[in-house]
């Protein structure tokens, strides 16, 4: 059982409220003519208390119905229960004051005696002119100026009458109740109610002692007895408690049935009772409210005194018991039935029937479609192996066409740093020279021409480059990584490179692969993301390197641009042919993300491990510094 705290004093947390609020004060505009409807509603109790959820619950709905403004709804707690120091209530009307100071509402509903009281004390302060719809369970409950309610006393008695029913042989009754003013309140009420039950019974009145000393007095009860619970929200103690959770402590140690006065105690360890239905007095002060809403005076409208009591009980607690079913008065609803063997499966009792009349029909049926089925499974294991075999096939092909690919960059590579470079490199010098023996306007433009193939000269170095990175094989994935990193950094795009635990070889195959799939990364979010940053993540782990490129670029649609370019195909193909997975994320608006696993190839070069790979790593490839 969860113990409340001892409440706070006034001034830790009230009067730095007001302070908070003060300066609010007086700044809202005045009030439209055609405002929504303004509704207060005081509770008594505190926030958790089931009156309070069901009244927050039910009564804006049904307030709402028939206003087509809709309503401005408000709902404060006094519980007086945990906190019954006079300063306390002082403190509440003053904050009250200003915190509706601006505020004219149209009804203050009071949803109990206490709440009720409050209004009377403070309406001219507070609400002036307002009219007020209340709930009261006491018969002397005053009505006031321009007002309305409900008034249901509560009938204590109907509960002990329905006990002896149930149990003809009770002989005690043990009354159980809190040791807050307001909880003295209910025993009066039951002693005076009670009375016509003596001396047939004999009633005990269990008020206000500790919770230990409660517990150990309802688990030694005497035979013959029964428990009747009121509510308990402060021991003798002065502990503060939920008087649901209370009540299921009690259930624990009681050794005799238990009975209350309210809904709220079922299915917490009750028997049941004659028991106030709170929705329906709910319901009964939102229909009073919404007809004030609507434009009745309150004063017009008379007071409602319905029956808000149901006789019920749990037929959990009926069997735990022992209580005899037949016992149990016409008209009595019951609760948590367990339902009988026939009731629970009627419905499986009368299918197997109907199975079983029907399944000689179905037995020839079965047959025939057994030897279907056996013939459509062999089709599909045999379309299976010939979808495999033409997956294997796609993807050896697929595997084939990259490396003719980085064949190809390399044959291209070699032609522009061999011939077109080289030639390249002479005509600079040519025109070198040519600036050194012309001058004036025809020596300017030879300078000219100079530069601009310097340029030129460059662009097909880095192009080579980029087709076919020479030094990927000399100095391996980070630092090649390192490099692209620095040649790609531009004033207005930051990249970061991060690297952990890479082994110091990897398969070229690999390297290869990790590398393209940067450098397209890369290039990307260059080209077209417009994106600010990009970070670079490779690390391995656990037999598997794993590759993260992220950008905070404008960002695609996956699904739209997939297979429109060949850039996410390719990378996509080069993962595949190694066995790892590939994932590219992105949305308009939200950047890039490339996720990339593969798994380390065991101890083995798989570029150099096919036909022609050694020689390939020797000499077939472009030296880094040629590059």
């Amino acid at each position: 059982m969860r113990r409340v705290r001892r409440r706070l004093g006034v001034r830790r947390w009230l009067l730095p409220v007001l302070c908070a609020l003060a300066p609010l004060a007086g700044v809202r505009d005045a009030w439209p003519q055609d405002r929504q409807k303004q509704v207060l509603v005081l509770y008594a109790t505190r926030q958790d208390a089931q009156i309070a959820i069901v009244g927050e619950r039910e009564l804006p709905r049904i307030l709402e119905e028939g206003l087509g403004s809709g309503i401005d709804y408000h709902s404060e707690y006094i519980d007086r229960a945990r906190f019954p120091d006079p300063t306390y209530h002082v403190a509440v009307r003053e904050f009250f004051r200003l915190k509706y100071k601006e505020n004219r509402f149209d009804v203050v509903i009071a949803m109990n005696d206490i709440a009720l009281e409050f209004i009377d004390e403070n309406r001219n302060d507070l609400f002036p002119g307002t009219p007020v719809v209340f709930f009261a369970s006491s018969a002397g409950a005053r009505r006031l100026a321009n007002s309305t309610g409900v008034v249901a006393p509560l009938n204590l008695a109907g509960t002990l009458a329905l006990a002896t029913e149930l149990q003809p042989d009770i002989q005690r009754v043990y009354v159980v109740t809190g040791a807050h003013g307001d909880e003295l309140r209910y025993e009066a009420v039951a002693r005076e109610q009670l009375r016509s039950f003596e001396p047939r019974l004999a009633i005990t009145y269990l008020t206000g002692l500790s919770t230990k000393e409660l517990e150990a007095r309802l688990g030694a009860l005497p035979p013959h007895s029964v428990i009747y619970y009121l509510t308990v929200s402060r021991d003798g103690a002065g502990e503060n408690f939920h008087p649901l959770e209370y009540l299921d402590r009690l259930a624990a140690v009681a050794n005799a049935p238990i009975y209350s006065w309210v809904d709220s105690a079922m299915d917490h360890g009750i028997v049941g009772g004659s028991l106030k239905n709170q929705k329906s007095e709910t319901e009964a002060v939102g229909r009073l409210a919404r007809r004030v809403l609507q434009g009745e005076t309150a004063d017009s409208i008379p007071i409602a005194s319905p029956d808000l009591n149901v006789r019920q009980v749990d037929w959990r607690q009926i069997r735990r018991w022992r209580i005899s079913e037949a016992r149990i008065p016409a008209g009595v609803l019951g609760r948590f039935r367990e339902p009988s063997p026939w009731d629970r499966y009627k419905s499986y009792i009368v299918g197997a029937v109907a199975l079983f009349l029907v399944q000689s029909a179905l037995i020839g049926a079965l047959l025939l479609q057994r030897a279907r089925r056996r013939q459509a499974e062999e089709k599909v294991v045999r379309s299976e192996a010939e979808l495999r075999a033409s997956y294997e096939r796609i993807r050896d092909l697929g595997g084939r066409l990259l490396q003719a690919q980085e064949g190809e960059r390399a044959r291209i590579a070699r032609e522009l740093h061999d011939d077109i470079s080289q030639q390249m490199a002479l005509l600079e010098i040519d025109l070198e020279l040519l600036t050194h023996t012309i001058e004036g306007e025809a020596g300017t433009l030879a300078d000219e021409v100079l530069h601009r193939a310097q340029g030129i000269s460059r662009g097909v170095h880095d192009l080579s480059h980029r087709l076919h990175p020479g030094k990927l094989r000399l100095i391996g994935l980070v630092a090649a990584l390192d490099g692209l990193q620095r040649e790609l950094t531009q004033p207005h795009l930051a990249i970061k490179f991060t690297h952990e635990h890479i082994p110091a070889a990897l398969p070229f195959d690999q390297t290869l692969c990790l590398f393209r799939i940067v450098q397209e990364a890369l290039h990307n979010a260059l080209k077209y993301s417009a994106a600010h940053q990009v970070t670079v993540d490779l690390h391995f782990d656990s037999g598997r390197l794993f590759l993260t490129v992220v950008d905070d670029g404008t960002g695609f649609d996956v699904q739209a641009a997939w297979g429109k370019g060949l850039g996410l195909v390719s990378m996509g193909e080069r993962v595949e042919a190694l066995g790892g997975t590939f994932e590219i994320h992105s949305r308009p608006g939200e950047g890039t993300r490339v996720d990339v696993t593969l798994p380390l190839a065991q101890a083995r070069d798989i570029d150099e491990a096919r036909p022609g790979g050694a020689a390939r790593a020797a000499g077939g490839m472009p030296r880094a510094d040629s590059a």
